[in-house]
Formats: C-alpha cells, sequence, structure tokens
C-alpha cells in the first residue's frame, strides 16, 4: 500500500513530532528532579529568588498543567454560584412577601395606636369624667344616623351625655342599658345641638338633616360667620360643654352654612363619653356652699357704728322746744 492509498499518512509526522516533544519535556523534567537533589548554599542576598534549576524548569511547565484545572475549578465554582445565586434571590423574595405583610399589620397598629393614645388624651377645662368605650354597630337609615357603642349603665353613662372621638364631637347618648348605648348623631334628623362661631361668638343651632354635613340655623348678627370659621359648642341649655370641637363652617350648594364635622376625618370606632349632666357637676360645689362668717371679737361691739346726725334747723329746733312732750305710759298696753 503506498503513502497515497493511507489515510492516516498524513498524521505519521505531527504524531512523531509530538512524541518526541514529549520524550524531551519528560527527559528534562526527570533530569531537573535528580538535580534537585543537590543542595545549594545561598547568601541572604539571594534569598528570595529561583533557589534550584528545577525551580526555572518547573514553573512553567507546572502552570500549564495546572491551568485545566483551574479554569475548571473556576468554572464550577461560578456555575455552584449561579445556582446558589438563584436559591437565595428565590428566598429573599419569599422574606420580602411576608415582611411587606408585617408591615402593613405594624402600620396599622401604629395608627390605631396613635388614635387611641389621642382619644384617651382628651381632656375639657374643667376637667369632666369620661367613659371608654368601642362602637359595635352602624344603624344607618335615608335619615336616621346612629350607632352602639359597647358600655352602658354599669360605667355611668345616662341619656344626654356627649360622645367624642379623637377630632371632635360624634353626638349624644339617647339611649342606655346594661352594656350598650345608643348614640344619636350629629347628622341625625332629630339632632340639634347648640354651637357657636370661634370667631364672633355668634350663636346658632346645628341641625342634621340626615346628609354628611348638618346645617346652621338661626344665626344672629351682621356677618356671624365665614368660610373657615371653627364651630364649637356653645354650651348653651346645659346640654353639652362648652368649647368642644364640632367643625368648620362652609357655604353649601343651596348656599346655606354647614359644617364639615371634625369627627368625619378618620373611622369613628373608639369614643369617649363624657359623663357630663349639667354645669352644677363642673362647679366646685363645696366651695359655693361653704359661707365664711368673719367670728365677733371678744369686748367689740357687733352693732355697725351710728352715722353722724346733722343739726336741726333754727325754726325746728324752736318749735320743738315749745311742743310739750308726751309723758311716757306705764304700765301695760290696753287693747284696741
Amino acid at each position: 500500500m503506498s503513502y497515497r492509498d493511507n489515510p492516516l499518512g498524513e498524521l505519521r509526522v505531527p504524531l512523531t513530532w509530538t512524541a518526541g516533544i514529549v520524550f524531551i519535556v519528560v527527559l528534562i523534567t526527570s533530569v531537573a528532579v535528580l538535580l534537585s537533589d543537590r543542595r545549594e548554599v545561598f547568601d541572604t542576598d539571594d534569598y528570595g529568588r529561583p533557589r534550584t534549576l528545577s525551580d526555572k524548569v518547573m514553573a512553567p511547565v507546572g502552570d500549564a498543567l495546572s491551568t485545566p484545572g483551574r479554569l475548571t475549578g473556576q468554572s464550577v465554582d461560578g456555575v455552584r454560584g449561579y445556582f446558589f445565586a438563584v436559591s437565595e434571590n428565590r428566598r429573599l423574595r419569599a422574606d420580602l412577601k411576608e415582611m411587606q405583610q408585617w408591615r402593613d399589620v405594624a402600620i396599622a397598629l401604629r395608627d390605631t395606636n396613635e388614635r387611641y393614645r389621642a382619644a384617651l388624651g382628651l381632656k375639657t377645662d374643667p376637667p369632666i369624667p369620661m367613659a371608654s368605650a368601642r362602637i359595635v354597630t352602624d344603624s344607618r337609615g335615608p335619615f336616621a344616623n346612629s350607632r352602639l357603642a359597647n358600655a352602658g349603665s354599669e360605667a355611668g353613662i345616662k341619656p344626654g351625655n356627649p360622645v367624642m372621638s379623637e377630632n371632635g364631637l360624634v353626638g349624644r347618648v339617647v339611649g342606655v342599658t346594661e352594656g350598650v348605648s345608643r348614640v344619636l348623631l350629629l347628622t341625625d334628623v332629630a339632632s340639634r345641638t347648640p354651637v357657636m362661631i370661634d370667631r364672633t361668638n355668634s350663636r346658632a343651632i346645628l341641625t342634621g338633616d340626615g346628609g354628611p354635613n348638618p346645617k346652621l340655623e338661626y344665626l344672629r348678627g351682621q356677618d356671624p360667620v365665614r368660610n373657615g370659621d371653627r364651630v364649637l359648642t356653645s354650651g348653651d341649655g346645659g346640654v353639652f360643654p362648652r368649647g368642644l370641637p364640632v367643625g368648620i363652617a362652609v357655604k353649601g350648594l343651596d348656599n346655606r352654612w354647614r359644617v364639615v364635622l371634625a369627627s368625619d376625618k378618620a373611622a369613628v370606632d373608639f369614643v369617649r363619653i363624657l359623663l357630663f349632666q349639667d354645669f352644677t357637676q363642673v362647679a366646685n360645689r363645696a366651695g359655693l356652699e361653704k359661707i365664711e362668717v368673719p367670728l365677733p371679737t371678744p369686748g367689740a361691739s357687733t352693732l355697725p357704728p351710728l352715722a353722724p346726725v346733722a343739726p336741726p334747723p333754727a325754726a325746728a329746733s324752736a318749735t320743738t322746744a315749745v311742743k310739750p312732750s308726751r309723758p311716757a305710759q306705764t304700765g301695760a298696753p290696753r287693747e284696741q
């Protein structure tokens, strides 16, 4: 068989050269290893340099032989890091989703806590005792607006007590039983509340008509109210204490003055019921009933001093001197 007929004939020369090169490299490496056993003495100046000939020869050879392993290790580490990053990303997404739910719960609890704190911090001047309650039922109709609170006669609540949220006046109690109170809202058609305009001190009656903004009726005076004026309870009639915030006056679409209620700024679910009966409750009755009478000093006259009398005229003195005096009667007087 000729050289041309053999398909592998062209590969003989390269394979021969390759085998020869590999043999020479192995031979040089073996010689270097054998010579590396010889100990040499190095000066301090040569410290840090390649100490033997074998080190010089083996450095590039070892680097070339370790390159595939190093590249393979780097590839494995890259693939492993990729899959680890994917799993870590999934875990972080699940944690973030759970944390978002807890964030919403924390925000809701923070808002509720702030509202409760504001409601518990309500104060009146003079101070009025209060009872806390939660609105449990909202009864609404075309004209009636009332709610039920979970506190009743056991807390000292009575009909007529004002009901406030953390923002302002809500209404008044119209019915009480054990554990439950019915609250008539300011928007109910049966609600009538004496109020005043804070800027002008003008009086009015806040009348509910079933809508969200009750009307201001019976306003007196010239220009008694303007847009944005604060509306407070006036205390007239002794129904409500004076100065409770009600809302802001606005001009309605029907060209009538109405009030945007302050209690509509947030949901009314936690309220404070003022245990208010009349103004004698807030007065210092003991101080008013205590009358201090100064005690007389021993030996001093308890009668007030006599006022000086002016001398009579001369004519009157003469007439008085001529007129005979009436003898004093002695004995018991006669019966007429």
